[in-house]
């Protein structure tokens, strides 16, 4: 899988892992000293509202230093290792991660916006008391409070045009991307046919099982990089503020409790819903041996009329029910867990901030920040909560596949599955 499309995987994604960061260490190092080195200016920490925010100095440095990085990495390995697909592998994954960062970004704008616009709102909104006069506001207060409205919503539309740019932008170039991958496989198993030919469902592994991991990769493997790069944006964000609040219930004064309380409450949940889903990977891999023994057998029935028989078809099919009723059974507690979990997070930041509510230390527009942040975090911390039945899905498709180029690295068992195959 890896090989078609990578240069030598293991020490590409070990290179990888260390040349991030390596580079990660440098920015956080000395990007002060860059930026002075540039001519730009950093000192800068309020808050950017509108696209502005995509053209600062700090962006700009980033810019720079993200090209930079990207060369000298896929140079070396177009000189140290040419591999017929380095340009989509190599520069193509880097494309991918920087656009599914500027798509959090994007988010991270929005959050931004968010305050100015919800304490505004929260200004002008006056609470009504059967008892008190109504004081009418003048017609330039209104006309002014309106201006600052609709200057806002306009702000708004302004980044939210960018992020369906954005993300249309990625979606396409990840659709493309994973195609060339699933072209990459394909060229390797019809190089390697004469040899793969001998294994049982050999068709379906190289046109069912690559259309499947590529699909699979496609929405998995975005989701995957874009729950990263959230935690790189939001962290430090949910890190600020977390300052406004003071206690949480039950627990009482802490530093950042916002912080840690998303941190907690995401490990619990994956390590739950990890523990009750531990089962499925196997079962779905069960799942798709009976199912291929079925189809296997109705195949041979279309062209040899001792084959697929009453009797063996529905023993075949007594093992694929099964099977499914096994399936359907573990799914079963486990969408309870998962449920149960879900509908818990929605109300938790909610419980977190009783204490600061009720002495209202926050303002409107402060507390849609935190909801947000808290809610950006918790949900790329629950990356596996939320995609725990594709990720089920993958695994089969993927430990299938590894059995199937096994025969390429141990041609014994070419042989003894050729054997098997004879016998039957």
């Amino acid at each position: 899988m890896f090989k078609s499309f990578f240069p030598h995987p293991k020490i590409f994604f070990l290179s990888v892992i260390i040349y991030s960061i390596m580079a990660c260490s440098i920015w956080y190092e000395f990007s002060e000293q860059m930026a002075l080195w540039m001519g730009l200016d950093l000192s800068n920490k309020a808050p950017i509202i509108g696209l502005g925010y995509f053209i600062s100095d700090s962006f700009l440095l980033f810019y720079a230093y993200y090209f930079i990085c990207t060369a000298i990495f896929a140079g070396s390995w177009f000189t140290l290792c040419p591999h017929k697909w380095q340009w989509w592998s190599i520069v193509g994954s880097s494309a991918i991660l920087f656009s599914t960062y500027y798509s959090v970004q994007v988010s991270v704008a929005i959050n931004n916006w968010r305050r100015p616009f919800f304490d505004l709102i929260q200004s002008l909104l006056k609470p009504i008391d059967a008892n008190t006069t109504v004081k009418v506001a003048s017609q330039q207060d209104l006309t002014s409070a309106a201006h600052q409205l609709f200057n806002l919503i306009i702000l708004f539309g302004e980044i939210a045009f960018l992020a369906i740019v954005i993300y249309v932008a990625t979606r396409y170039l990840v659709s493309h991307y994973i195609f060339r991958w699933r072209t990459a496989m394909n060229e390797y198993y019809i190089q390697n046919w004469p040899q793969l030919r001998e294994v049982e469902g050999a068709s379906q592994r190289i046109q069912e099982d690559t259309m499947r991991f590529a699909s699979i990769m496609e929405s998995l493997g975005v989701a995957l990089v874009d729950a990263v790069m959230t935690l790189f944006a939001f962290l430090p964000v949910l890190w600020s503020l977390s300052n406004y609040v003071s206690e949480l219930p039950l627990i009482g004064k802490i530093a950042h409790p916002l912080f840690f309380a998303s941190l907690f409450w995401s490990i619990f949940g994956t390590g739950i819903l990890a523990i009750v889903g531990i089962k499925l990977p196997g079962l779905e891999f069960n799942n798709q041996k009976v199912e291929a023994a079925y189809r296997k057998e109705l195949v041979h029935g279309e062209d040899d009329n001792t084959r697929a028989q009453p009797l063996k078809l529905r023993e075949l099919f007594y093992r694929v029910r099964k099977n499914y009723f096994r399936l359907y059974f573990h799914y079963m507690y486990f969408n309870i867990a998962r449920m149960l979990y879900l509908q818990a997070d929605n109300i938790f930041v909610f419980i977190l901030l009783v204490p600061t509510i009720a002495i209202g230390a926050i303002t409107f527009g402060i507390l849609q920040q935190i909801m947000t942040a808290f809610g950006q975090v918790s949900s790329s911390f629950q990356y596996l909560v939320n995609s725990w039945t594709t990720i089920v899905e993958l695994l089969s498709v993927h430990k299938r596949l590894i059995a199937f180029e096994s025969v390429l690295v141990y041609p014994d068992k070419k042989r003894t599955q050729s054997s098997n195959k004879t016998n039957r």
